[in-house]
């Protein structure tokens, strides 16, 4: 895989953990402020979120890790996936599962961030 298709994989990965932030903090506010949100607000969403983060970071992460030759970067990405899942366990719109799936999405996104930088070298 060329590294421009690496470098793609990663922006890509990190404008989803971007989106995934965006709408775990704006259904939060929207679920406080009008108690029901709709769909977009519904807890599948984020399983389909991880559904497509965990494949992308997997690939990402494993041809970056294999060009640069640090395993932070994917251990990293693992505690990110791995706070994204523990907050489908979690009620939601608790506040519980907001800060564990901000964490999650934060981490991630760090993980592909440090994985392009690493990658350029």
């Amino acid at each position: 895989m060329p590294r421009r298709f690496s470098s793609f994989l990663d922006k890509s990965a990190m404008t989803l953990s971007g989106l995934c932030l965006v709408h775990c903090l704006v259904g939060a506010l929207a679920l406080t402020m009008f108690a029901a949100g709709g769909a977009w607000l519904n807890h599948d969403v984020h399983l389909v979120g991880l559904a497509v983060a965990l494949p992308l970071a997997a690939v990402a992460l494993w041809r970056g890790v294999a060009l640069h030759g640090r395993i932070g970067v994917a251990l990293l990405g693992v505690l990110g996936i791995g706070l994204m899942g523990t907050s489908l366990f979690i009620a939601h719109g608790a506040s519980a599962e907001v800060l564990v799936s901000v964490a999650g999405v934060a981490l991630l996104g760090a993980a592909h961030y440090w994985n392009l930088r690493a990658s350029r070298v």
